[in-house]
């Protein structure tokens, strides 16, 4: 009998894991998918497409922006400037089509040149409604056929945003809640306006709110990075990243239960080096980019208080960050894409450094997403490289777009979603 039950159990066990995995290929729900760390599931991805080969469609965007689509299903949902508006765009993923457009805001509509603009954060979904923010504090959940829910604004709850390009940062969805990272500042170091919050999905009412101390002046109290859930089998908490620190918080109250800096250059404090990079995680272990000519460190989680001194946690520190791509952790290996298109590999227990290799060289904007035995990097001039993943380098294509591109690639359903200044490309291997 207790055979039998083993059994059972292993095929029951078996079984919820193929349900996750084929979700998790199917879907892209937020900005770093389905576990929040950039990796699917999904087989039969192309190697090599262009502006015409192997496009299942383009649909034209009512604006640009930065934002990455989350997919569900036959949708796909892209926020977007129109105009003067600020809008949520729902597409049809299986003809390209338009469903419908939702305006949730009016805003600024470019925030620094050709870097971004408002709609730089990206949406999420859970299936039945999407979360919207956009860069101006705009924050709404939205049904499936378009109609708002529920729609607030970030400012008028917690304060006058104060950060030089918008407040970028995407917020985290996890079951029931949201989980929002608004750090920024005057530069004074007597008033802190940096607030992180949890926000009820269904009603947008805030559950807890907490503010965020440091010593951080100048622009270095801006943080343009997104909140990082961290779990396993003993412990999870939120990562916020910026103002000069990593910082954990306990999910029910927001509490902070460790923090760690250190994340300058040797030579001194730089008053210009504001996170955008976001921390990446898997079980054990924690990757922190800083920004710059800062380093990368990687932690052990379970600290208490003050990490930056506390070396017991430290399980190495390399030299070089990405400045605005996340790192990507894969099999053991730690992928950084440097600002000029440098993929740089590292062992993920010791620091150790496999390569640097160029690729693109061209500003990267879009964090690296792994699927399919291919890590794609994208640069700003629409062109993605498709990497080889392992100790050594392997460039497998370049394809470019010819359209200017910074978001992030989506990966659902045996298909490459990717965004530019101009459209939205569904990327697919096809019988031409």
């Amino acid at each position: 009998m207790r055979n039998g039950i083993s059994r059972l159990s292993a095929v029951l066990t078996l079984g919820a894991l193929l349900v996750t995995s084929s979700v998790q290929a199917q879907n892209w729900p937020q900005w770093r998918g389905s576990d929040n760390n950039g990796i699917s599931s999904a087989k039969g991805l192309p190697t090599t497409w262009s502006k015409t080969e192997n496009v299942a469609w383009r649909v034209e965007l009512p604006g640009p922006g930065g934002a990455t689509p989350c997919i569900w299903g036959d949708s796909a949902f892209v926020t977007s400037t129109s105009g003067d508006d600020l809008v949520l765009v729902a597409i049809d993923t299986k003809n390209g089509k338009v469903q419908w457009q939702t305006k949730i805001s009016e805003g600024d509509k470019v925030v620094r040149g050709d870097e971004g603009n408002a709609a730089s954060p990206s949406p999420s979904t859970d299936g039945k409604h999407v979360w919207v923010n956009f860069s101006n504090g705009a924050l709404a959940c939205v049904d499936f056929q378009g109609k708002i829910v529920w729609n607030i604004s970030l400012q008028e709850r917690f304060g006058q945003f104060k950060i030089a390009f918008g407040m970028t940062s995407t917020p985290i969805l996890d079951g029931d809640r949201l989980y929002l990272q608004l750090i920024h500042g005057e530069g004074n170091a007597k008033t802190r306006e940096a607030t992180i919050a949890c926000l009820d999905k269904a009603t947008g009412k805030t559950i807890w709110k907490t503010g965020r101390p440091s010593e951080a002046h100048s622009e270095n109290e801006h943080s343009y990075a997104s909140p990082v859930l961290y779990r396993d089998k003993k412990q999870e908490f939120l990562l916020s990243h910026g103002a000069d620190y990593i910082v954990a918080h306990d999910l029910k109250t927001g509490g902070e239960l460790w923090r760690c800096g250190g994340l300058h250059p040797p030579a001194g404090y730089d008053p210009t080096l504001r996170f955008v990079s976001s921390p990446a995680v898997a079980p054990g272990i924690i990757i922190v980019p800083s920004a710059k000519r800062g380093i990368t460190l990687a932690l052990k989680p379970g600290g208490k208080g003050n990490l930056t001194e506390q070396t017991d946690f430290h399980q190495w520190k390399f030299s070089i960050t990405p400045d605005v791509p996340s790192p990507l952790i894969l099999d053991g290996i730690v992928y950084l894409c440097r600002e000029n298109g440098n993929l740089i590999a590292l062992d993920q227990d010791s620091g150790e450094q496999f390569y640097e290799a160029r690729t693109n060289r061209d500003r990267h904007r879009a964090s690296p997403v792994y699927a399919d035995g291919k890590i794609f990097l994208s640069g700003r001039n629409g062109m993605v490289s498709v990497c080889k993943p392992g100790k050594e380098f392997e460039l497998l294509a370049q394809n470019s777009l010819e359209e200017p591109l910074s978001a992030s690639p989506a990966i659902a359903g045996g298909r490459l979603y990717l965004r530019t200044f101009n459209a939205l490309y569904a990327i697919e291997q096809l019988d031409n």
